[in-house]
């Protein structure tokens, strides 16, 4: 499995070698040992969650305030344009995006470390996305930012075909700011 660097500070991506045959494809989703050399806890992780989108749909921006959450994730059946916005006044890409294409061919699982908003969007007829995540869910700490806040000027691939009322409702990247410390 190789790991490399995202372009936010912190984002890891790890790409593992799939087997593949006449029979489909074997690939290992998840080794702790490869994990823990990332720098990593691997015994951090204590909630698996997965989704299901239509194509279009766009989910997030989510995060969480406070200790913030890490999560792994990744796409276990078609594929996902994912987006991550580093939201940690600290940091040295605060306010900076990046994308990555999750998919079922290439197995890639993206680490989201704390202070990152994370959201996607599902660009084949069916999307499952797995989170691996570090934290139980806290409903008080949420934090939204809406999908197309004009100062995030984030390139979603497709137009989107639905959006929940929650992300419909999100708050903009400005007045999420204040509260961040920045």
């Amino acid at each position: 499995m190789k790991v490399e660097q995202g372009e936010l500070d912190g984002v890891l991506l790890f790409t593992p070698v799939p087997h593949r045959d006449s029979r489909g494809v074997f690939t290992r989703t998840f080794d702790a040992a490869v994990a823990a050399g990332a720098g990593l806890d691997p015994c951090a992780f204590i909630q698996d969650s997965q989704s299901r989108s239509r194509r279009g749909v766009i989910r997030g921006l989510h995060g969480r305030s406070g200790r913030g959450e890490a999560k792994l994730v990744r796409c276990a059946r078609g594929a996902v344009h994912d987006v991550l916005v580093d939201a940690r006044p600290h940091s040295p890409t605060f306010g900076r995006s990046m994308a990555v294409r999750l998919d079922d061919e290439d197995f890639v699982t993206l680490y989201v470390p704390p202070g990152l908003l994370h959201g996607f969007q599902a660009l084949t007829e069916q999307a499952d996305t797995c989170y691996r995540i570090d934290r139980e869910h806290d409903p008080s700490e949420d934090l939204a930012v809406r999908y197309d806040d004009p100062d995030l000027r984030i390139a979603w691939p497709l137009a989107p075909t639905e959006v929940s009322p929650r992300d419909l409702d999100a708050g903009s990247w400005a007045g999420l700011l204040p509260g961040l410390g920045a």
